[in-house]
Formats: C-alpha cells, sequence, structure tokens
C-alpha cells in the first residue's frame, strides 16, 4: 500500500471541505500547527533535563563503586 495519489487526496479534501466547511479549514490548520510546534518544544526540554540529569547518575555510581572495598578473587 504506496502513497495515495492526487485523486485521493482531492477526494479527502473534497470530504474535509464539507464536513468542517471552508472557513474551519484554516483554523484548523493553524490549531494543528501549534500543536506540533509545543510538541517538539517539549520534547526538546525533556531531551535536554535529561541530559543534564545522565551526568549526575554516572557520578553517583562511580562514587558507590569506588567507596566499595574491592573482593579478593584468590582463595588461600
Amino acid at each position: 500500500m504506496g502513497m495515495p495519489g492526487t485523486t485521493e487526496l482531492l477526494l479527502i479534501l473534497g470530504i474535509v471541505v464539507l464536513l468542517f466547511g471552508a472557513k474551519k479549514i484554516p483554523d484548523l490548520a493553524k490549531g494543528l500547527g501549534k500543536g506540533i510546534k509545543n510538541f517538539k518544544a517539549e520534547m526538546k526540554d525533556d531531551a535536554t533535563e535529561v541530559a543534564k540529569d545522565a551526568p549526575k547518575e554516572v557520578e553517583a555510581s562511580e562514587t558507590t563503586a569506588a567507596t566499595e572495598a574491592p573482593k579478593s578473587t584468590t582463595q588461600a
């Protein structure tokens, strides 16, 4: 199943115009654009928060490993 052709896209556009009306389509597109913009901004914020938290977790695990006494593997 490939991408829809020109005829299918025109049919879908016609159905959307019939359902919502020609005046509502720009408002719907504007709302969709704002939603996508907000979603991308939140994803970027989450990625920076994860990047900031990652070094702290690594440092904590390194200090824990350094404070533990090394175990001897030789048996007497």
